[in-house]
């Protein structure tokens, strides 16, 4: 009832906006609906959705849907739908997954492999009806693979290499479902050392790998059909037979399987494919004065005082307003007084033996690098030294 009526007063904003004559754009409507209406039966739908008596909430939906378009009542809702090009279908059902946690109450670097072998050994008694099926995926720098492991049976395939070693688990597990559909409904038990696939099949939300939602409808489906499926997690690497071939198989997989690859993975793909290109660009450049403080392209911790910032990039890029004014002014490029040397950063804070006093009191050597000062974490009395010499303020 409570929903019904923010519905009632969501719809009335939409009916203040606009008019068969005038009013807001499609687009901002549509924005509006999204907001104010569809946020809200989303947010609802997993308890009314499987409710008969409670899903006059759609006809929100619908009413929305007419205002927007500036539809006639009597409009078809699917002709609304494709005119909006806004399509909403509230779940018949929700499907629940469960799986078994034996194994997760244990700390796995405080266990012996022989506790976990003889775990699982206890628990094939209890579960000696049910066909045990290992899966397990595995990544490396120029392949991901996944491989399933049967009674009577082995199966393995390369995916394409922009997948993420999750995608590999949760291949292996969709392609085991898959593979005993065929078969005459029996008892089975899934083992999978991916506690994260685990995991996300039990919480939903819009960041879910779509595999996820695969594995659940056919499972549901599977179920209907007189199947029972049981899921359980087992650590890596303990000396479980099953797990372990299933490794091995997967690492040394030589046929290709032809499936979609996320959108999430092929980003992370392209990301890593354009930072290595971009690595190798910067380490070909000699010149570059940063390389000698910070070899790899990360992302490095700002101070949280705007003009120290500021103070420490210039350091660390080499360019300062006193030892590169001249570039811009055409002057010849400032010398040291004591060394008779072109100035720069290195010959300041480093090369100078004017400030051996200074340094030895800050940073308690005089023997130091660019690096010891201007890494990631900045030496604690950098500042110090720069203001103690008068360098301070010509940054």
């Amino acid at each position: 009832m409570r929903l019904r009526k923010k519905l009632d007063k969501a719809l009335n904003i939409l009916k203040v906006l606009l008019n068969t004559s005038w009013g807001a754009s499609r687009t901002s409507l549509l924005r509006v609906y999204r907001a104010s209406i569809l946020s809200k039966i989303d947010y609802g739908c997993v308890i009314y959705g499987s409710a008969q008596q409670c899903v006059k909430e759609i006809r929100y939906h619908h009413s929305a849907l007419k205002l927007r378009n500036g539809a006639f009542r009597t409009s078809l809702v699917e002709s609304l739908q494709c005119t909006g090009h806004v399509y909403h279908k509230i779940p018949s059902h929700s499907i629940e997954f469960t799986w078994i946690k034996l194994f997760k109450t244990f700390e796995k670097a405080n266990t012996a492999p022989e506790i976990y072998q003889q775990l699982l050994a206890d628990h094939r008694k209890v579960y000696q009806n049910f066909i045990p099926i290992f899966t397990d995926g595995t990544k490396c720098s120029s392949c991901t693979s996944f491989a399933c492991v049967f009674i009577n049976s082995t199966l393995s395939f390369q995916l394409h290499p922009s997948c993420s070693i999750f995608t590999a688990e949760i291949t292996a597990i969709l392609h085991a479902l898959s593979q005993i559909s065929s078969d005459p409904p029996d008892n089975y038990i899934i083992y999978s050392d991916s506690l994260s696939d685990m995991e996300s099949m039990t919480s939903f939300n819009r960041f879910s790998h779509p595999l996820s939602f695969n594995i659940l409808e056919l499972h549901d489906r599977l179920t209907t059909k007189g199947f029972t499926i049981l899921f359980c997690w087992i650590p890596s690497h303990v000396g479980i037979s099953g797990n372990e071939l299933a490794d091995n198989l997967a690492r040394y997989a030589t046929n290709s399987l032809n499936s979609p690859v996320p959108v999430n993975d092929i980003k992370k793909y392209v990301k890593s494919i354009l930072h290595s290109k971009w690595q190798a660009q910067c380490d070909h450049k000699n010149t570059n004065k940063l390389q000698s403080i910070k070899r790899l392209i990360e992302c490095w911790p700002s101070l949280p005082i705007r003009k120290l910032d500021t103070v420490l990039t210039r350091l660390r890029i080499g360019h300062t307003r006193f030892t590169h004014r001249h570039l811009l002014l055409g002057e010849p490029a400032p010398l040291c007084t004591a060394c008779q040397c072109q100035m720069t950063v290195l010959h300041i804070l480093i090369e100078c033996q004017q400030f051996n006093h200074q340094r030895i009191r800050c940073f308690h050597s005089s023997y130091i690098t660019l690096k010891d000062i201007l890494h990631k974490d900045p030496h604690p009395q950098l500042f110090t030294f720069i203001k103690m010499i008068g360098f301070y303020s010509f940054i």
